[in-house]
């Protein structure tokens, strides 16, 4: 088999509608380098017709993958999943609506160069460039998050929640093998995780664009990310 530099896993919850275009874009990206990739998308359970769009993409593509569960568990739970298969020497997870674009990649991989285990991209650092923001009321959501996980946690991180990092193989499969988070509080588990093992982890100024469709639930998730936090803050060592 030939060695893969880059896996590229997509967790996927009813995204009949994106995953195309998706994985359309991700597949010219890596297509254009020098690099030889994989994706593999995560189906969590979905209802639509998310697992028949991308196993058509795959008749044309050899690189995507689909894996599913057979019920919904959860982003963590799909993230992992798709770590725990991945052959990349590498291993890249991104939200499947590409609200931080596959370009960013470069940003991150650089510094997974300088020496870092883990890079994450960042909407929260200085020189995030933030091209199309969030409705007001998720604004104000996506503050109070961090503020509690500053509080709960740890401190060092702005930007925990962000979909898009990246991973040297040993990290991700040490980090992921051990998740517990099946939710969406999973990055903050995986990042504490990692501090606690004293992997080096970069927090990187990307761009990000909003995207109008989105599966949490405003009412629903805060509260349980929330008592995530202190099952994670209880718990890993």
């Amino acid at each position: 088999m030939e060695k893969v530099d880059i896996s590229v896993v997509i967790p996927a919850y009813n995204e009949e509608k994106r995953i195309v275009p998706t994985l359309e874009k991700v597949c010219k990206y890596f297509s254009s380098s020098s690099l030889v990739f994989e994706i593999i998308v995560v189906d969590d359970g979905s209802s639509d017709g998310t697992v028949a769009a991308v196993n058509k993409k795959s008749e044309k593509h050899s690189e995507v993958k689909v894996l599913r569960h057979a019920k919904n568990r959860g982003k963590g739970a799909a993230v992992k999943t798709g770590v725990l298969k991945a052959s990349g020497d590498l291993i890249l997870f991104t939200d499947a609506d590409l609200s931080t674009p596959i370009e960013e990649f470069e940003k991150l991989c650089k510094e997974i160069d300088k020496g870092f285990d883990i890079a994450i991209a960042s909407r929260a650092v200085k020189g995030a460039v933030i091209a199309v923001p969030q409705p007001l009321y998720r604004r104000l959501i996506g503050r109070i998050f961090p503020f509690l996980v500053r509080l709960i946690v740890f401190e060092k991180f702005r930007d925990t929640q962000c979909g898009f990092k990246l991973f040297k193989r040993e990290a991700g499969l040490f980090l992921f093998s051990r998740l517990v988070t099946e939710g969406f509080a999973f990055d903050v588990e995986i990042i504490y995780r990692a501090v606690k093992k004293g992997l080096k982890v970069n927090e990187v100024p990307v761009r990000w664009v909003n995207s109008s469709v989105s599966t949490v639930n405003i009412f629903r998730d805060p509260f349980r990310m929330f008592a995530a936090l202190f099952t994670i803050r209880a718990h890993v060592r």
